[in-house]
């Protein structure tokens, strides 16, 4: 009874799996495979050579097209002439702006020596003293000059006495002649003594001649020393600075130019003087403009004019000494300051200025490619005046009717036939468009 209890108590199983079903079993049925037919297999392929085919002409084809235009081109520029952009040279300003060492020195300048000997009493000016034309610098004691003043004026009255004598014996000598020229013809007297009397009265005469131009020649000598003696007072030839006092008082000074008493410079307006190179030396005008800086006052410039020109080079600099003046009322140029001078002065040539990339230069100089009438190249050799970077400006070579070609190639050569490139629209402003 127990054994049949305990086989119905365990669990029931499964049955187990039938051999014709899988282990992993989906729960549906799959459907069949396909089957590649032999028709099917055909299309295929023919598909697929058509799709190869489609990208291959895709690809190739536009590159092929491509080629033969470039070697198309290629064959048709072989045989065509090049074609050339040109320009026309243009005028430009031929002022060239200069700047030139210089050195300020004063309008005038001079050193003020006795006139007359003598021991100083007294000076009134010194060193930086502003004076006016005929001021008095200095006073000068001349004993030596009076003394020969009072001796001119005595021998004055010596002959205005020895004139009066002179007169007198004149007189007399005339009444004798008188009395005689009765007395001969009367037989008084003989002629002989006529004539005596006679010949004193002539050396009578002369006498009082000679007594009046003894009267003019010490009224002379006195006027001389007079005027000598007005330059006991030491005054300034012209306005301007004392600018050195070598004097003291009580020193003995001599007449002539041993012994400077006083330098005078007149610094309103100073001088400056520079050298012009002779490639700008013929443009120089007076009166034209020039700018003075000094590094003192930097940032300062004086507006000056040029005043004067030497009109000649220099043989050992080639340069033309120029004077430029420049108003300096209130004193602060200096004389003997080293100062720049801006100048600006035309080019006495014409200059003409064109691309710098339309420049040759080779073994044969500096040179540009020209378009004749028969679209033919010539090469003209030039002289470059200046050189900006982008452009070139030309002095000589070009008289500005030319067509330039405007970019130099080594393919160039003379006698070269080209055509020439049709100018483009004007290139767009620097700043771009407005917006």
């Amino acid at each position: 009874m127990s054994s049949p209890a305990r086989r119905s108590a365990a669990p029931p199983t499964s049955a187990p799996p039938s051999p014709g079903s899988p282990a992993d079993d989906l729960g549906f049925d799959l459907p069949p495979p396909a089957v590649l037919t032999r028709t099917r297999g055909l299309a295929l392929g023919v598909g697929l050579v058509v799709v190869l085919g489609a990208a291959f002409a895709a690809a190739y084809l536009p590159r092929r097209s491509a080629r033969a235009a470039l070697e198309q081109g290629a064959r048709a520029a072989e045989g065509a002439a090049p074609r050339v952009g040109v320009v026309a040279p243009q005028p430009v300003s031929s002022d060239r702006a200069l700047v030139l060492p210089g050195s300020i020195q004063p309008l005038a300048e001079t050193v003020v020596y006795p006139r007359v000997s003598g021991y100083v009493r007294r000076w009134t000016a010194d060193i930086g003293d502003k004076v006016e034309e005929g001021q008095i610098l200095a006073e000068i004691d001349t004993p030596e000059l009076d003394q020969e003043l009072a001796q001119a004026r005595a021998q004055l009255v010596q002959a205005s006495a020895g004139l009066v004598q002179a007169e007198a014996n004149r007189d007399l000598s005339r009444s004798s002649v008188k009395r005689y020229e009765q007395l001969v013809p009367a037989g008084v007297a003989p002629q002989e003594e006529l004539e005596q009397r006679q010949g004193q009265a002539h050396v009578a005469e002369a006498s009082v001649t000679v007594a009046r131009a003894a009267i003019t020649a010490q009224q002379a000598n006195v006027q001389r020393i007079l005027d000598q003696k007005k330059f006991a007072k030491v005054a300034a030839p012209f306005a301007g600075t004392v600018t050195s006092r070598t004097t003291e008082r009580g020193a003995l000074v001599t007449a002539g130019n041993g012994t400077p008493l006083f330098t005078i410079a007149a610094t309103d307006p100073v001088r400056v003087f520079v050298g012009v190179p002779q490639d700008v030396a013929p443009s120089v005008r007076v009166d034209a403009p020039a700018k003075v800086t000094v590094r003192e006052f930097a940032g300062q410039p004086f507006q000056g004019t040029i005043a004067r020109t030497a009109g000649a080079l220099d043989p050992a600099t080639r340069t033309m000494n120029t004077e430029v003046r420049v108003p300096n009322p209130d004193g602060r140029l200096l004389a003997g300051m080293y100062a720049e001078v801006a100048l600006t002065l035309p080019t006495p040539h014409r200059v003409l200025e064109i691309p710098a990339t339309a420049l040759y230069n080779d073994a044969k100089g500096l040179r540009v490619a020209v378009i004749d009438p028969g679209s033919r190249i010539r090469f003209a050799p030039i002289v470059v005046e200046r050189d900006t970077g982008a452009t070139i400006q030309v002095s000589t070579g070009l008289d500005g009717s030319e067509r330039v070609v405007k970019l130099a190639s080594a393919e160039l050569t003379e006698g070269m036939a080209v055509e020439i490139l049709p100018e483009g629209p004007p290139p767009p402003p620097p700043g771009g468009p407005n917006r």
